[in-house]
């Protein structure tokens, strides 16, 4: 095992690849090693999914050559990379929603008896591959749409290893888990190092890559950068080879005095003025169990808890999704009716919600940047009806300048964008309406460390303009670094309120559990 983790099993050098006049790869360089768990890291728009699409043989290289095994190799789809033991898991699902788990893991090559899918075989080898993949609680027979994302990405993680891959390539894909779910993975992949396997690691986690990696490869511009040992790098150099420029991790700086604390007192010397989105009570099913809170102009309110403990229900309540919503709703003191999304984002209302998967609902990948950004404010640019070209080339470019949306065409399809770029794309279409209450579900979710700091400076930047903002997260540094209040969410209540300083890790992680602050967390012995 160590002589064959010395030698090179995957090679690739000099490899190319431009979009038109997009240079996505230049002369890039890779070796990858039995064995070894090898995280690839760089910037959105730096090369890495286009690297390993080129080695899965989902596009085609400009220029460049591959080894696999001590061989030449190149693959004209990922079906041939597939029969040669490369596969790759991607952050975009490639689930069909009304199939079951096991038709899903094995539609490309179901086990068949007398010419006939083998129905008892497909379920029985679909519970191996789920174990595999640290998923047994997931039923096979259960339909991919009944289930929420993180499961389905497990589900996508199980469906890789089915193929019996010689190298795994993992593109991303722990973004949309839960953090008990990315444990499981991170047991999987490390149980599948010793067994000889070769794995590639995509993650904006800096601590998935502590935990995971054993070598590391930076690239920058589609350049390869560095190779290096992990552990042998501190995190502010990893980030400063990523983006080029010396690095500090620091949020925007709050407001000296909370929104809410200037709201009372705006109250006490003109009562009559409410707060910019006030609930009460709010239920939906057995997911939302009476929620109530306010939201003042200028403040971002974090929620937090574990996943799955209705934060994304309460934002698509409140977006007017949900049907059979009991509670009510004020906005700027008056009770309204938000039947949907078009009601929500009306101009007497003037919400937005940017939703956690960008991909199938933020955009429509094959259409062109100019018109997704274009969509949500179509009144605003046009007349009668008919759109007015010049206000909307103006607009947009405004919006790109804005949020530094890099594309090599406002008319390139948006699908093309880096997954940041995508990300920024969805918050400027919303933008374009200048919503007075932003909702926005994880929004940073596998994007790099140098948007994510954008973002946290727009969303700032729109809190002191007045905008009042609901921001979950399932990154604790987030809530912390973003928010000038939290609501913890347990079983779709409300567990507790933390404000200014009382927002730290510890105080989340204790109510997130349930657990009274500082009792000891069993899982690590430690007291938080």
């Amino acid at each position: 095992m160590l002589q064959d983790a010395e030698q090179p099993f995957f090679q690739m050098s000099g490899v190319s690849k431009s979009y038109g006049g997009a240079v996505a790869l230049d002369h890039a360089e890779l070796t990858v090693r039995r064995g070894r768990i090898h995280a690839i890291l760089g910037e959105n728009g730096a090369g890495k999914s286009t690297l390993l699409k080129v080695m899965s043989g989902v596009v085609q290289p400009d220029e460049g050559i591959m080894h696999f095994d001590g061989r030449e190799v190149s693959f004209a789809s990922p079906a041939e990379a597939n029969a040669a033991g490369i596969v790759c898991v991607y952050q975009e699902l490639s689930l069909i929603p009304d199939l079951s788990v096991a038709d899903n893991i094995y539609a490309a090559n179901p086990p068949r008896r007398f010419g006939m899918i083998d129905r008892r075989a497909q379920r029985r080898q679909a519970e191996e591959a789920l174990a595999r993949a640290g998923a047994a609680d997931i039923n096979p027979l259960a339909k991919v749409r009944d289930l929420p994302l993180s499961r389905q990405q497990m589900v996508e993680l199980a469906k890789g290893l089915a193929h019996a891959p010689r190298i795994l390539i993992l593109d991303e894909a722990t973004s949309a888990l839960t953090a008990a779910d990315v444990a499981r993975v991170i047991d999987v992949l490390k149980r599948l190092r010793e067994e000889g396997l070769a794995l590639l690691f995509i993650s904006h986690r800096m601590h998935e890559v502590k935990a995971l990696a054993d070598e590391c490869t930076v690239y920058r511009n589609g350049r390869h950068v560095m190779s290096f040992e992990a552990g042998t790098r501190s995190d502010n150099e990893v980030v400063e080879m990523m983006i080029g420029r010396k690095y500090q991790h620091a949020f925007p700086a709050k407001p000296a005095a909370t929104p809410a604390a200037k709201a009372e007192d705006q109250r006490a010397e003109a009562p009559g003025i409410g707060p910019a989105l006030a609930c009460r009570d709010l239920a939906w099913s057995d997911t939302l169990r009476g929620i109530s809170f306010s939201l003042q102009p200028g403040e971002i309110l974090g929620l937090g808890g574990l996943d799955g403990q209705g934060q994304r229900e309460l934002l698509l309540a409140l977006f007017g999704v949900l049907r059979g919503c009991a509670g009510k709703i004020e906005i700027n003191g008056k009770a309204v009716s938000i039947g949907s999304p078009t009601a929500a984002r009306a101009k007497e209302i003037g919400m937005a919600l940017i939703p956690e998967d960008r991909k199938t609902e933020g955009l429509m990948l094959p259409m062109s940047v100019r018109e997704n950004l274009s969509f949500a404010a179509l009144d605003r640019m046009s007349t009668a009806g008919i759109i007015d070209r010049h206000r909307q080339q103006s607009l947009v470019e405004r919006m790109m300048d804005l949020l530094a949306i890099k594309s090599f065409s406002i008319d390139a399809p948006v699908g093309s964008l880096s997954g940041g770029n995508q990300q920024k794309v969805v918050i400027a279409k919303w933008l374009m309406r200048q919503p007075r209450i932003l909702l926005l579900s994880d929004p940073t979710r596998g994007i790099d460390v140098g948007t994510k700091q954008e973002l946290y400076q727009l969303l700032r930047r729109l809190a002191d303009e007045g905008a009042a903002i609901v921001f979950y997260s399932t990154d604790y540094d987030e809530l912390i670094g973003c928010c000038d209040r939290v609501l913890v969410l347990y079983e779709g209540r409300i567990k507790k309120e933390l404000v200014g300083p009382a927002i730290t890790e510890q105080n989340l992680i204790a109510n997130a559990l349930d657990l009274p602050v500082g009792q000891v967390l069993p899982s690590t012995g430690v007291a938080r």
